[in-house]
């Protein structure tokens, strides 16, 4: 028996010694809703006024350049302590256009991470688009393209559709006056260092209007990221996608749960299942977005089973969170404990939290 217990040790010092002996590369991967990070200059294309020194917003040149020192802070911060480096690759909405970003790139908290930057222009009546940002020396682009998401108020029977001559004798469809103009779906493919990845980033339609009435545009829109991430498995059933954004739904929502077919549980997932680990933090009362005081989480970042694995020979999930350090929230006032905002005096974060995932691979 003590010959047992001291071999026992010995296997026991032994496992422990090699878990404690592994290493690993991490990389943070991130999406923020920046919340009206618009510039001061009147776009004449663009619904834009209420931004402007002029406008509803009174929004000043100090104003934005206080936006841009803030959001700065935030990307820079995000993921630690975990990961002592910036996130790798950010998502990001609410943006007006590329100027913005070339601005918040250069700002001094995130200029030494040389970013780039991946933009399209949507046709959102409000001039917002999504874009991601990455980090050059870890993250090499080789394809991008903003897939637009064609949703109507109504639909109108194939009888009533118009059509117009053209001046060269062709005729086509008059453009339905009920679409919805909404955000683009932006893809973009690439290497992590030497492994292919693919990021959709999302700003799904909003509620304005009320949940129920708009809840057939983000099931569209869950249809649309769903078809995208179908595309890809087929040419590669191991494609590694990573789906992120603001989708103003909540995990349990029908855009999430039937229109992207997210799974909460890591047993539940299958081979082209695809794997929302921002469910189980709602499971625990945690949130992004604040309505009513009532906390909820709009802002996700989903995967496919490709990412979900015990074997961290290549990238692979580790964990989730929500980035929610004291500044980011107000401590006063009628909002006491909401995230701290743009107001008509000062230029804030957003309301919107941002999230995050890890994901590790072992190191031999």
């Amino acid at each position: 028996m003590h010959f047992f217990r001291i071999f026992l040790l010995a296997v026991l010092f032994s496992i422990q010694s090699q878990s404690q002996s592994k290493k690993y590369k991490i990389h943070t991967v991130a999406f923020y809703n920046f919340e009206n990070l618009y510039d001061t200059v009147d776009d004449e294309f663009t619904n834009d006024d209420e931004w402007t020194p002029n406008g509803a917003q009174h929004w000043t040149t100090e104003k934005y350049q206080q936006k841009l020192k803030n959001l700065a802070r935030v990307i820079s911060e995000i993921g630690t302590p975990e990961n002592s480096n910036a996130p790798t690759l950010i998502g990001g909405s609410e943006i007006e256009n590329r100027n913005v970003l070339e601005d918040l790139v250069k700002e001094p908290k995130l200029q030494q991470l040389d970013l780039g930057i991946i933009h399209f222009d949507s046709p959102d009546k409000r001039g917002i688009d999504v874009a991601l940002l990455y980090q050059k020396k870890y993250f090499r682009p080789t394809s991008f393209s903003n897939i637009p998401l064609i949703i109507y108020k109504k639909e109108i029977p194939k009888k009533e559709e118009e059509t117009e001559i053209l001046d060269d004798g062709i005729e086509v469809k008059k453009e339905n006056k009920n679409r919805v103009f909404t955000r683009d779906q932006l893809l973009v493919s690439g290497f992590l260092e030497n492994e292919e990845i693919h990021i959709i980033v999302n700003h799904w339609p909003s509620r304005s209007g009320g949940e129920k009435a708009t809840t057939m545009f983000r099931e569209a829109a869950g249809k649309l990221n769903r078809k995208i991430i179908d595309s890809l498995q087929q040419i590669n059933p191991q494609a590694k996608v990573l789906t992120m954004g603001d989708f103003n739904d909540g995990p349990f929502n029908k855009s999430i749960k039937n229109g992207l077919r997210a799974k909460g549980a890591k047993a539940e997932v299958a081979e082209f299942d695809v794997f929302n680990p921002f469910e189980e933090l709602a499971n625990k009362g945690l949130g992004t977005i604040a309505y009513r005081d009532s906390w909820n989480i709009f802002d996700q970042i989903i995967m496919t089973a490709s990412l979900v694995r015990s074997d961290f020979s290549t990238f692979n999930f580790w964990k989730a969170g929500i980035f929610n350090k004291p500044y980011l929230i107000q401590n006063s006032g009628q909002y006491k404990g909401y995230p701290l905002r743009n107001t008509l005096t000062q230029a804030g974060f957003s309301d919107h939290l941002p999230v995050y995932v890890y994901l590790i691979k072992e190191v031999l």
